[in-house]
């Protein structure tokens, strides 16, 4: 089923998410005051402390470090004992640590970005996701 909301609506619903796991029918449910159901998005797989911190098949080694720009300021996320973590703050998701950076709702997999060992660019790690393929049960990423 499709329910349309307009932009603020959207935000709002996705400011409320507390990790990528947390889905908007979720959100819904806890403001109306509805019993929860077990969730159909996949189950995150937060790493430990010797792989890292894991999520939707990628995986960011400890050490590996993440950066997200705001109005013109760098912003750099680290990955820390198994967590995703910026200013000291660890976060559940990349969207939870760019909502508290930015303020507003969004996709935090496409604001942080990574650069790999082998690259000379920093890229999104949502292109990272995007790149599994839907046998693999995880990608590693090399720091």
């Amino acid at each position: 089923m499709k329910v349309d909301v307009d932009f603020d609506v959207f935000k709002a619903l996705t400011a409320r998410r507390r990790s990528e796991q947390h889905t908007d029918s979720a959100v819904l449910r806890e403001l109306l005051g509805l019993p929860a159901v077990a969730s159909a998005a996949p189950a995150p797989m937060n790493g430990s402390d010797s792989e890292g911190w894991a999520s939707y098949g990628v995986t960011l080694p400890n050490g590996t470090e993440l950066r997200g720009t705001h109005k013109g300021k760098c912003y750099v996320a680290k990955i820390l004992n198994g967590q995703f973590t910026c200013d000291g703050v660890v976060y559940n998701s990349p969207s939870q640590a760019r909502y508290a950076i930015t303020q507003t709702g969004g996709n935090g997999w496409w604001f942080w970005t990574v650069k790999k060992a082998d690259a000379e660019e920093w890229e999104a790690i949502g292109w990272l996701r995007e790149r599994i393929k839907p046998t693999t049960e995880h990608d590693s990423l090399p720091v």
